[in-house]
């Protein structure tokens, strides 16, 4: 007794693996048919077969419209049907998306963070004044803990003022000024977890609330 057996080697090649070999031979005797009308008739079918295999899409937005594209995959663009949307073209499902622009950044401070520059020119913007050089400091602050999580467990104020310098391009200067920055264990100092005693005495007084 001899067998004719079929080895996925020798078999054509699945466009869409996910609906099988049978789909993908109704597509090309649909492909084939030479009536228009039927044609149609057996595109219809052929989606609805593909709609029942895949129940997932019924939970996407316009799931019909998918297997229709679908379809006109696997047909490799051959097939000339009537579809209910607009039909996928094969250039576009081919073409290259653009290229990313990726973000450049020119500063050799990165361990300060893409936001602190943000701050700074913000800062600029503010009239001069008290609440004015307390975002500075407030700046240099955040930009000396930045440090401190990247860096060393301490460094001199000096450095972060001459860094600001900087990255303000000489705008904000507060080298030569006698307040001093926030100590470094006030900085990278942890919030520590809450104990059982005061989860229990706030649980007790939020029954009293």
């Amino acid at each position: 007794m001899e067998f004719d057996l079929e080895y996925n080697s020798e078999r054509t090649h699945l466009i869409i693996p996910e609906y099988g070999r049978h789909i993908q031979k109704l597509v090309n005797h649909c492909i084939a048919i030479e009536d228009s009308a039927e044609r149609n008739k057996m595109a219809k079918a052929i989606v609805d077969v593909m709609g029942n295999l895949q129940p997932h899409l019924r939970d996407v937005p316009d799931f019909k419209h998918k297997l229709w594209d679908q379809l006109f995959i696997m047909a490799d663009f051959k097939l000339d049907v009537d579809s209910p949307y607009e039909k996928l073209e094969k250039e576009v499902l081919q073409a290259k998306p653009e290229a990313l622009e990726y973000p450049k950044y020119a500063s050799k401070y990165r361990y300060y963070g893409n936001n602190i520059q943000t701050m700074i020119n913000t800062a600029l913007t503010w009239e001069e004044g008290d609440a004015r050089d307390a975002l500075y400091y407030t700046i240099a602050n955040h930009m000396k803990k930045c440090y401190l999580n990247w860096n060393k467990d301490t460094v001199d104020d000096a450095i972060i003022f001459k860094h600001l310098v900087d990255l303000s391009k000489g705008k904000i200067d507060l080298t030569n000024s006698d307040e001093k920055l926030s100590e470094v264990k006030d900085l990278l100092r942890k919030r520590k977890p809450a104990s059982k005693h005061n989860k229990h005495s706030n649980k007790h007084r939020q029954k009293k609330k």
